[in-house]
């Protein structure tokens, strides 16, 4: 009988790489697929290891709660945005607003504006980011720095207007570079402001004034970005706009300035949890 399964053993172990087999009762192989029963001590410590290791090369700026995504549903070929409410929405080219979309908690920030006291609706933002501007403009103050509001909130209708104009001045190619479609522009949102300095307007020369350059290096301090940065227009599908800011809160303007990037590129770059 030992004879006969030991004969049975050594021809089991000759037809190792043939798997459609199956051996008598008492008798097993154990090969280095079976899992982790053949895990050595000092191999289940070095995997541990490794786990650990990737775990703590996980940089936690790029983790972000998957209520900070867009949710979005295809509406007659536009990919509609479903939580417009959401502090870190994505607004662009690609994605829309609702027509019907205005901000529930639009307030008006205590701060100078560049057309004095009209109450118009594009003195309001909503108050998150309108308690964040004056925060902004505290610090410029702080540092000698005058700064003027010039346009926050923007309706649906409001923007299609100002597209309309732009066409018909320069033409459909440009306008699209300069002006967003209605539906598609973040003043909407209640979350962008534009802001400028005395006699310098809503131009590129902005920049280059001592205020420009200010809020380029200081924005992200009170949660704003530069939302259309220069060098990165085939990255947000906009001209430069250094005077237009968007708030996204403290920790995540952090995040977008320190690493030079777009509100696009911090998208790429984060994983949801």
């Amino acid at each position: 009988m030992i004879l006969k399964k030991s004969a049975i053993f050594l021809l089991s172990v000759s037809l190792s790489a043939c798997m459609n087999f199956s051996l008598p009762d008492g008798i097993s192989i154990r090969g280095e697929h079976e899992g982790q029963d053949n895990i050595q001590p000092g191999q289940k410590n070095n995997i541990e290891q490794n786990i650990k290791q990737n775990e703590e090369q996980i940089d936690k700026d790029f983790l972000l709660d998957s209520q900070y995504f867009n949710v979005v549903k295809e509406v007659n070929g536009h990919k509609m945005i479903e939580n417009p409410a959401n502090i870190l929405v994505m607004l662009n080219k690609e994605f829309s607003l609702p027509e019907s979309y205005v901000p529930a908690n639009l307030v008006v920030p205590n701060v100078e504006f560049s057309f004095g006291d009209a109450d118009v609706p594009k003195r309001y933002l909503r108050e998150e980011a309108a308690r964040a501007l004056e925060e902004l403009f505290a610090l410029a103050e702080q540092d000698g720095i005058e700064l003027f509001a010039v346009s926050g909130y923007r309706s649906y209708s409001r923007q299609q207007e100002i597209f309309n104009a732009e066409k018909e001045k320069k033409g459909v190619e440009k306008a699209l570079q300069a002006v967003a479609l209605p539906g598609k522009s973040e003043h909407q949102t209640g979350l962008a402001i534009d802001v400028t300095s005395k006699g310098a307007g809503l131009k590129e020369e902005f920049s280059e004034t001592k205020e420009g350059k200010w809020v380029k290096e200081n924005a992200h301090r009170a949660g704003f970005i530069i939302r259309y940065p220069k060098g990165k227009e085939l990255i947000t599908g906009y001209q430069y706009e250094p005077w237009h800011l968007r708030y996204v809160g403290k920790e995540k303007a952090a995040v977008i300035h320190e690493n030079n990037l777009t509100l696009e590129e911090y998208f790429q770059k984060v994983k949801k949890i």
